[in-house]
């Protein structure tokens, strides 16, 4: 009996002793929970607050707005990665082994994401050498648009018909850009169909003088109709007015009207196709 109750005895110390262990250790890892939680609710503030100071300070400069969303993104990114390293260290994990294994994870990702990190990198240069900025009208990646946002990976463009279209960076720098609206000005090309009997001379200065009554068509460059070249029917005006690129619909289309209108309008014959029919009899 005396044994039994020694062992009884003993075993109750050792749960004892191990409840004590468990509470102790327990204790201290939910500390350390609720540290790691306060620290990231405080440093993702900090870092929100940090990266918007940075904005604003760089907006009294009179920065890009694309280059302040695409560095506030970069410098937002590599904050939180430094807090996370931060907070990893707090709970006793190595650093330089956790630096080791973003490293190696960081290989692994590039070579299956390289066409993710083409585009970032390609995101990069569209910032640095700036071929467009957001509101301008270009042809980027085969897509023909206004700009809306340059991001990270991707560039978004709206299209005449109103349809969103993403485009990925790489694409775009690896490619052909157009952009419409860099010069001061651009030229509308029309032509217009003259009959052979027609008098060209008197056509191009009709069509010059109505086409540069037109609202934003520019006095300088000057309208320009010139014969363009010559087919059965008869010859072929080229027709180019220059306008803002704002206005080249609304100038494309009041030109070809005025086209048709101020012709017809002035008696000038119809373009029609001729045919010379040659009748031989025999005998």
């Amino acid at each position: 009996m005396e044994e039994g109750q020694e062992l009884i005895t003993v075993g109750t110390t050792k749960v004892n002793q191990l409840m004590d262990v468990v509470a102790q250790y327990g204790a201290e890892f939910a500390v350390k929970i609720l540290a790691a939680i306060a620290f990231w609710v405080i440093g993702r503030w900090l870092i929100g607050f940090a990266v918007g100071l940075l904005q604003k300070a760089l907006g009294k400069q009179r920065v890009d707005p694309t280059v302040l969303r695409y560095l506030g993104n970069f410098v937002t990114v590599t904050l939180n990665i430094l807090l996370v390293i931060g907070i990893l260290g707090y709970f006793g994990v190595q650093t330089t082994t956790f630096a080791a294994l973003i490293a190696a994870v960081g290989l692994a990702i590039g070579m299956a994401w390289s066409g993710l990190l083409a585009n970032l990198a390609a995101g990069g240069f569209i910032i640095v050498l700036r071929p467009f900025k957001v509101g301008d009208f270009v042809t980027a990646g085969g897509v023909t648009g206004t700009v809306t946002e340059i991001g990270l990976f991707v560039t978004a463009i709206n299209t005449p018909d109103n349809v969103l279209t993403l485009v990925g960076n790489n694409k775009i720098f690896s490619d052909t850009i157009q952009n419409y609206s860099h010069n001061a000005f651009r030229r509308v090309d029309l032509t217009a169909q003259l009959s052979g009997a027609a008098d060209w001379k008197g056509a191009a200065a009709l069509l010059k003088q109505r086409i540069a009554a037109l609202d934003n068509v520019l006095a300088e460059p000057a309208v320009d109709v010139e014969i363009l070249e010559f087919n059965l029917v008869g010859p072929v005006l080229a027709v180019r007015p220059y306008c803002h690129t704002d206005h080249y619909w609304q100038v494309y289309f009041d030109t070809n009207k005025v086209i048709k209108d101020a012709l017809g309008e002035a008696g000038f014959p119809a373009p029609m196709p001729a045919q010379t029919v040659i009748v031989q009899q025999s005998g």
